[in-house]
C-alpha cells in the first residue's frame, strides 16, 4: 500500500507578520491623514524599489565576507550583491544622486513602504515592517530641521492625539560627538564602539539609566541577571567614561559648540511659529541609533498611557523619528548635499491609535450577501443581476459562491459580518419578490429581547419587497444600522 504523502506544515517565518483586513484598512486610514499633512507642507510623493545594490545602503553596508549581516542579500547574474532595503532613507539618497540635475532643490518628498532587517526577531521587533518618511534634500540650514519637528507635531494632532499626550524631542548629534570625543571615541577607528554607545543611550526610555549603564559597560542580560534571557554585548567603557555619558544624558550640560548653537536656533524658530507650548522640546537623551546622522535628531514620543493588545496599560514611547544626514547623498556626488528627514513606524503608531480609539473602523461595512437557493443557470443569472444592481448603487455585495445550503450560507454571511442577506427561492421568484434579512438587527433581537411583545415592537429583522425595490430596501436597512452605530448601540 502506497504511503500517504506527508503534509507540508503551514508556518509563518519568524519576524514576519500576517495582516488582517482590519489592520490594512486602519493603516490606510492613518496614512491618508499623514499624507494630507505632508502635502500641506509642500512635499511630493515618490517611491523607490525594495531592492538596492548592497553598497548603496551606505552605513548599512555589511562586512564584505558576511554580505547578509544586518540586511537580506543575494547575488544577481552579474555576481553583484543586491539587498532588500533596510530603511527608506538610503534608497532616497541614491535616487536623488542619480536624478540630481533634474530635481528641484531643495527636493521635498515623502514615501511609504516595507523595509527589512536581517536581525534576531523578538517581542515588537520584526524583520519586515512599514515606514512612512518625509525628507528635504538640499537645505543646509536648521530651518529645515525645525520644520520637520513642527510637521511631526502637526501629524500627531491631525491623528487626534491631544497636546500633552505627545512630545517631539530634539537633540543634536554634534553635541553628542563632543561627548564621545571627550571620552576618547573620536575618529574612524572608533566608529563601531561609537555606534554601540549611541544605541545604548537610545534605549534609555526602555531600560532606564541602569540598563544604559550596563550597555555602556560590559553588557546586559534581558532577564536582569547573568544567564537570564539573551545577552547584549556592551560598549566596554570604563566607569569614568560611563559617568560622563550619563551626566550628559541627565543634565544636557556641555561646553558651547556648533550643535548647541543649532539647537538654540531650532528652539527659536519653533517658538516663532507658535510651537513653544510644550509640543517640541530640547532633550539630550535623544540620539537615534543610526550612524549616518550628522546634526539635529528628533523623535516623536507618545506620553499617554495606552492599553496594549493584552489590555495592560503601557507607555508606547517613540513612534517615529529622524534627523540630518548630510553624508548619504554626498557619497554618490562627491560634493556636499545636505539632507534631513524623519520616519514614522507605521505599525507601532497604528496600534497605539487603535488602542486609543483614534482609528474607528466602524464605518467599514461588510458586503451584502446574495444567497444562492437554486443553482440552475437561469436562477444564477437572476442572483448575479441583483448583485450587479447593488454594486451599481455603491453597495458592497457578493454572490455566495460556495456549495452549501441556506443555513450554512447564512452562517457564512454572519461570519463575514454582513449587514444583511438577500434571499430568493422558487416561491419568491414566482411572485417577483426577494426577502432581505437584517442580520445585525436579527442578532440583537435574539440576544437582547426575550419577551414576545418586545419582539413585535422592535424594528423588523426581515422584510419582503419587490425585486425592483431591492436596492432601496437595502439602503434603508444600511441607513438604520449606521444611525444605530452613531448612537453607540
Amino acid at each position: 500500500m502506497a504511503e500517504k504523502s506527508e503534509k507540508m506544515k503551514a508556518r509563518q517565518p519568524r519576524g514576519f507578520a500576517d495582516r488582517s483586513a482590519e489592520d490594512i484598512r486602519a493603516v490606510d486610514k492613518m496614512m491618508a491623514t499623514i499624507r494630507e499633512v505632508y502635502e500641506l507642507y509642500g512635499f511630493e510623493p515618490v517611491d523607490q524599489p525594495m531592492v538596492e545594490y548592497t553598497d548603496a545602503l551606505g552605513k548599512f553596508l555589511p562586512d564584505q565576507d558576511r554580505p547578509n549581516e544586518g540586511v537580506f542579500s543575494f547575488q544577481d547574474d552579474d555576481e553583484q550583491w543586491l539587498s532588500l532595503r533596510y530603511d527608506l532613507t538610503a534608497p532616497l539618497a541614491r535616487y536623488v544622486a542619480e536624478n540630481y540635475e533634474r530635481l528641484p532643490k531643495p527636493y521635498r518628498s515623502y514615501r511609504a513602504g516595507w523595509v527589512f532587517r536581517n536581525e534576531k526577531p523578538g517581542p515588537g521587533r520584526f524583520r519586515q515592517f512599514m515606514q512612512f518618511d518625509a525628507d528635504t534634500v538640499g537645505t543646509p540650514g536648521v530651518a529645515a530641521d525645525a520644520e520637520m519637528a513642527m510637521m511631526m507635531a502637526d501629524v500627531m494632532e491631525a491623528l487626534g492625539i491631544a497636546r500633552g499626550d505627545y512630545v517631539i524631542r530634539v537633540n543634536n548629534r554634534k553635541v553628542l560627538d563632543g561627548v564621545l570625543e571627550a571620552i576618547g571615541l573620536g575618529g574612524d577607528e572608533n566608529a563601531g564602539r561609537r555606534l554601540t554607545v549611541l544605541r545604548a543611550i537610545d534605549k534609555l526610555d526602555k531600560f532606564g539609566p541602569e540598563g544604559v549603564r550596563l550597555l555602556l559597560g560590559p553588557g546586559r542580560w534581558d532577564g536582569g541577571k547573568e544567564g537570564e534571557g539573551d545577552f547584549t554585548k556592551g560598549a566596554g567603557l570604563g566607569e569614568a567614561e560611563i559617568a560622563k555619558v550619563l551626566a550628559y544624558i541627565e543634565t544636557g550640560e556641555i561646553e558651547a559648540n556648533e550643535g548647541v548653537e543649532e539647537l538654540a536656533q531650532i528652539k527659536s524658530l519653533c517658538a516663532a511659529a507658535g510651537y513653544d507650548d510644550g509640543r517640541i522640546k530640547i532633550d539630550p537623551s535623544v540620539v537615534r541609533g543610526l550612524e549616518y546622522y550628522t546634526g539635529p535628531v528628533y523623535e516623536a514620543e507618545l506620553l499617554a498611557e495606552i492599553p496594549n493588545e493584552d489590555g495592560q496599560i503601557v507607555r508606547f514611547g517613540s513612534v517615529g523619528g529622524g534627523g540630518r544626514y548630510d553624508g548619504l547623498v554626498s557619497r554618490f556626488r562627491g560634493e556636499p548635499v545636505p539632507a534631513t528627514g524623519f520616519s514614522i513606524g507605521v505599525s507601532r503608531l497604528m496600534t497605539a491609535l487603535k488602542n486609543l480609539g483614534k482609528l474607528d473602523m466602524s464605518d467599514v461595512v461588510a458586503p451584502v450577501v446574495v444567497l444562492v437557493m437554486d443553482k440552475d443557470t437561469e436562477s444564477l443569472g437572476r442572483y448575479q443581476k441583483m448583485v450587479a444592481e447593488l454594486r451599481k448603487a455603491g453597495i458592497r455585495a457578493e454572490l455566495y459562491l460556495g456549495g452549501a445550503g441556506m443555513k450554512a450560507q447564512l452562517k457564512y454571511a454572519d461570519r463575514r459580518g454582513s449587514p444583511c442577506a438577500v434571499i430568493q427561492g422558487g416561491d419568491e421568484r414566482e411572485r417577483g419578490e426577494v426577502q432581505i434579512k437584517d442580520l445585525i438587527e436579527g442578532k440583537r433581537l435574539s440576544e437582547e429581547i426575550a419577551d414576545n411583545a418586545e419582539w413585535r415592537a422592535a424594528r423588523p429583522a426581515q422584510v419582503t419587497v419587490k425585486e425592483d425595490e431591492l436596492v432601496a430596501a437595502v439602503k434603508k436597512i444600511l441607513a438604520a444600522q449606521a444611525e444605530e452605530r452613531s448612537r453607540g448601540k
